[in-house]
């Protein structure tokens, strides 16, 4: 909790002349559209751009080192570490040049949905727009609980200040800096929105775990019957559009608590790749993209202002953000009980990955640990195409802690709740990017049906030779063919290198975690270099 002497920190900006505070959506959508920020779309949503940045800068986001946070971050190359000086002198800075506009936007809310765990946050915007963002992403407080409010961590996002890197200790103009000691974020030479809502979820996954409560990346979602399913992935996987499922009521769609009662969202909102949108594929996503939704980087039709979703002529990271409240079916508040299923998805560009196979315990300890992926244009500066990756956790660019306190966490909920654990993947098949074709998202959405609704429990399967996991040979509205990775390749061997080239990566990624058990290390590729 804020002591009364970090509270003063702020102290300054909310007494800013023109400090509008939780203002209603219809009144934010006015401003930005009479302050020039955004345009309205014919969908009712304000579509906004963001400059130079159109996506995250994970080489400009910083934690402070101080004596609260020095034992327990996991310092390196995703945790970089810069002074409280430093810190101090650009909080004085970005304070003081905010103080110089003629308005700002304040809002009071939380993260977390159960109350129990929630965490009280304020957001201070110099853009109305990036306050639109985080009054649809994070929980709008009701009349009684915003009277009682009282932040325990406050975001200052001033979009328009440039660091000074030789002075300010920066890697570059952008900054994002996390003051645990001071419970202060610091945001600036960024408008990419999605930076707010990341900081957030870092903070949430360094508070969460030292209550005993498993902090995700992932979306989640809830049967007929009350069956939860946890969907892991990083930016692109398909977490969104895969939990937006018209017969499963939604609970949330990137961030999630696994406290001893159940998961709860941290978020109040979604925050959807855009990219190829349409109705027919995804028309959950597409139909809540009205009034009060914010388009981030989505090009519009001069005439008309109908979304061109297909057109990626600004970035592919092209987003949606809009609340919950606009999904049909939803759990409401988002909190749901222990999963029943857990999916890891992975968007494999080099193709050689089974679309479904199921882990045993072991195996989905190593995968959760490994997190591979392919980072899809656009979600980082400088990606213009899929680049292979591991992240551990499937989300280490947001994880404070070392991921080994995260994955005991999950392996011992594993075990408490005899969660099923099944690798899906949603990426290349018939050959690596370039040549081969995106996984058909109805094949995907049949595989994931029958993984949920207990389809695949009595079907033959086989073992994959390299990977070492259990392929389904039938899966319910799915080509059998497509199961095999193998069968999908034209060049047989062309196959087999790409396939271990890629168990290589595994392994070298893995070597890392020497704290791993035999069992677990000896669950990855069975291929040895």
């Amino acid at each position: 909790m804020k002591t009364k002497e970090d509270a003063l920190l702020t102290q300054d900006l909310l007494t800013h002349h023109n400090i509008q505070t939780n203002l209603t959506v219809p009144q934010l959508v006015e401003k930005i559209l009479s302050r020039h920020e955004g345009i309205l779309s014919a969908t009712g949503a304000v579509c906004a751009t963001t400059g130079e940045y159109t996506g995250r800068s994970p080489d400009d986001k910083f934690i402070v080192r101080d004596d609260v946070c020095d034992e327990l971050v996991n310092w390196g190359d995703i945790n970089r570490s810069i002074d409280e000086a430093s810190f101090d002198n650009l909080l004085e800075k970005v304070t003081a040049y905010l103080h110089d506009k003629k308005e700002l936007f304040h809002f009071k809310g939380f993260a977390g949905a159960d109350p129990n765990h929630r965490l009280p946050i304020e957001v201070i915007n110099e853009y109305a727009w990036h306050n639109l963002f985080a009054r649809q992403l994070f929980i709008t407080p009701t009349d009684d609980a915003f009277r009682t409010h009282r932040s325990e961590f406050t975001v200052i996002s001033a979009p328009t200040f440039k660091a000074d890197p030789v002075i300010d200790g920066t890697n570059s103009e952008t900054f994002i800096l996390i003051s645990f000691k001071k419970r202060i974020i610091l945001i600036g030479g960024t408008e990419y929105a999605g930076e707010i809502k990341k900081s957030i979820f870092s903070v949430m996954n360094y508070l969460l775990p030292q209550k005993d409560i498993l902090s995700m990346h992932c979306s989640a979602n809830v049967g007929q019957e009350g069956d939860v399913a946890l969907f892991f992935g990083l930016s692109g996987t398909g977490k969104t559009t895969l939990s937006a499922d018209p017969y499963r009521r939604l609970i949330g769609d990137d961030e999630h608590g696994w406290s001893p009662n159940g998961i709860f969202n941290i978020e109040g909102g979604c925050y959807a790749k855009c990219i190829n949108l349409s109705q027919k594929k995804e028309p959950q996503i597409y139909n809540a993209i009205r009034f009060g939704s914010v388009l981030e980087n989505v090009i519009l039709d001069k005439a008309s202002r109908e979304p061109d979703y297909d057109d990626t002529s600004l970035t592919e990271n092209t987003r949606a953000a809009y609340p919950l409240e606009n999904i049909d079916n939803i759990v409401k508040p988002s909190v749901a009980g222990h999963p029943n299923a857990i999916i890891f998805l992975t968007a494999d560009a080099s193709g050689t990955l089974p679309p479904i196979s199921k882990l045993t315990k072991e195996q989905a300890m190593y995968h959760f640990l490994s997190g591979y992926t392919s980072k899809l244009a656009g979600t980082e500066r400088g990606v213009t195409q899929p680049q292979a990756t591991f992240s551990a956790c499937f989300g280490s660019p947001f994880l404070p802690l070392a991921p080994s306190t995260y994955a005991e966490m999950l392996g011992d909920k594993i075990d408490q709740f005899n969660s099923s654990v099944f690798l899906i993947n949603t990426g290349w098949t018939g050959g690596s990017f370039g040549t081969g074709e995106r996984i058909k998202l109805s094949y995907t959405r049949a595989m994931i049906h029958s993984a949920l609704e207990g389809e695949l429990n009595n079907i033959e399967s086989v073992t994959d030779d390299i990977f070492g996991l259990e392929i389904p040979l039938h899966v319910p509205g799915v080509p059998d063919d497509v199961l095999i990775p193998k069968n999908t390749w034209a060049d047989k061997k062309a196959y087999e290198t790409e396939a271990q080239a890629l168990a290589v990566k595994f392994h070298s990624n893995f070597n890392k975690f020497t704290k791993a058990s035999e069992q677990i290390r000896n669950a990855g590729p069975v291929y040895k270099g």
